[in-house]
């Protein structure tokens, strides 16, 4: 599998990535390799509920397995500044089915 020119102009960028178990992980993009693992520093985990708010868990200097990727998406970061995690509530993610 090719990471391919599409994660190339996301280093150093915001971005967001869904992983096979369902969670949300955000984070900037440091690196990533030909298996598409990758690096993101200052992350945290999103986790959904919908009884509360958004929990964010501090993650830090973090590594994903590229065969646990399902998603990769860069993140609007004026946009998800105006978002008020606390009041947001959602069903959490279930795991991706191959």
């Amino acid at each position: 599998m090719s990471a391919g020119p599409g994660l190339e102009s996301l280093v150093d960028q915001t971005i967001s990535v869904i992983t096979n178990d369902g969670r949300n992980i955000v984070g900037v993009l440091k690196g990533f390799d030909q298996a598409t693992n990758i690096i993101l520093d200052e992350s945290h985990e999103r986790v959904y509920s919908t009884k509360e708010g958004v929990q964010q868990l501090v993650l830090g200097l973090y590594i994903i397995r590229g065969d646990n990727i399902s998603v990769v998406g860069e993140l609007d970061e004026d946009l998800d500044s105006n978002l008020d995690l606390s009041k947001l509530r959602a069903h959490p993610l279930k795991p991706v089915i191959h």
